[in-house]
């Protein structure tokens, strides 16, 4: 991997930023200097170190794993489980609570139907926020439905982040999980998951964080927020499609039954009875997406060589800027003042997709439409929003780009 430069960019008079950013662009093959991509609260791109390591594991590394007895097949067994620990420490967890899922919505759907079925039962509640992803609503409302439990909806403030003490007195005894955002993926807006942690414990509750927007761009540990369980996706940082994570705090995880059966989560099979390994392993039913594990991790490690506390600083100061230039132009932002990494936004009464269209135009790629959060749509009175999200390879450059396209959305729809 070549050196990470940092190089001076001067920004507007009314922002404060880091007074240095990251220079990363040429570590990114997919995103040439003529293109704005701030789509990464969708995907990230993927930087050069990820694609060597997924092209290497698929090429002269590649062997099955777990299972064969030759020296290929045991460095790669080797470089899985190696990758599991390196995520796992990126975290503050121990190997041993990291599943391997195929992102963050099979994370989900694994903790309802293994814990929550076991756990939950008529007239339990499970607590969530209105801003929450669709991943983190309909997993729990067919778990909801089956079971005959309720579900109970905290509200935002007024600037669009969790009422968090409107959501802890939400909490009753009946309340056996709460499962909150800890990044909204359309406002940005960070919850205080330690406190709701030790709120939902107090109460007899389990916690459970989707995970997906904070990781790539904030420190994590699984330590110091106190959460029951963790989730996120691979590919939003910066490593492949296909792979998420789920951290579930070790006791909890050795009392969850399996969800789904086949090889690999087993110790012995009869036909009149099964036994089943251990977690992780329990939880990973037949061949493992390998390279996706490996690319994880190499996309982990570049992030480490970069810093996080960088990225968190450089996405900081681009964000600000990107407000205060659409904010000069009289542009509607939904979400509170200081958002991480990610903007929604409305031009006037244009349509969002009408400003993607545009804007694509110019070069600038963005998101359009409910962003898989209708109800938090509903709670915000329209139907989407254009939403701009940072990454480490945003440049000053690009949110020029993104103003202009603005004003030229504007001046077409006067």
């Amino acid at each position: 991997m070549t050196a990470l430069p940092l190089a001076a960019a001067p920004l507007a008079a009314s922002v404060a930023p880091a007074p240095r950013l990251l220079d990363l662009r040429s570590e990114f093959p997919g995103v040439p200097e003529t293109w704005a991509y701030l789509d990464a609260a969708a995907t990230a791109q993927k930087p050069r170190a990820v694609i060597e390591a997924i092209a290497r594991a698929y090429g002269e590394d590649y062997a099955t794993v777990h299972r064969g007895v030759y020296a290929r097949s045991a460095r790669m067994t080797e470089a899985y489980e190696d990758a599991r620990a390196c995520v796992a420490r990126f975290i503050g967890a121990d190997a041993g609570e990291l599943v391997f899922v195929r992102g963050a919505t099979e994370a989900i759907n694994l903790v309802a139907q293994s814990w929550g079925a076991a756990n939950i039962g008529p007239g339990d509640r499970i607590l969530l926020s209105r801003l929450e992803h669709h991943s983190n609503i309909v997993p729990w409302r067919m778990l909801a439905d089956r079971v005959g439990a309720v579900i109970d909806v905290a509200p935002l403030t007024e600037d669009g982040r969790i009422d968090e003490a409107a959501l802890i007195a939400c909490i009753t005894p009946e309340t056996k999980l709460v499962s909150i955002a800890h990044v909204s993926n359309v406002l940005g807006s960070v919850a205080d998951v330690s406190r709701i942690a030790a709120a939902a414990h107090a109460a007899g509750a389990k916690l459970l964080v989707d995970g997906c927007q904070a990781a790539p761009r904030m420190a994590l540990d699984m330590a110091a927020l106190d959460c029951d369980f963790y989730v996120f996706s691979g590919h939003k940082l910066y490593g492949p499609t296909g792979i998420g994570v789920l951290f579930a705090r070790a006791d909890i995880l050795a009392a969850m039954p399996p969800w789904q059966g086949g090889g690999a989560m087993i110790e012995e099979v009869h036909f009149e009875h099964v036994s089943y390994t251990a977690p992780p392993l329990r939880f990973e039913a037949g061949t493992p997406h390998i390279v996706g594990a490996i690319g994880l991790a190499a996309a982990i490690s570049w992030v480490e060589q970069v810093g996080i506390a960088a990225i968190e600083a450089h996405e900081a100061a681009l964000t600000a800027l990107a407000r205060a230039e659409l904010e000069s132009l009289g542009v509607r932002i939904f979400g509170p003042s200081h958002s991480a990494g990610i903007l929604s936004f409305a031009v006037g009464e244009v349509h969002p997709h009408d400003v993607a269209t545009i804007l694509d135009e110019g070069g600038v790629a963005i998101r359009a439409g409910h962003h898989c959060a209708q109800p938090l749509m509903r709670h915000l009175g329209v139907p989407a929003t254009a939403r701009a999200s940072v990454s480490a390879h945003t440049t000053p450059a690009d949110i020029a780009r993104l103003a202009e396209g603005v004003k030229r959305v504007m001046r077409i729809f006067g």
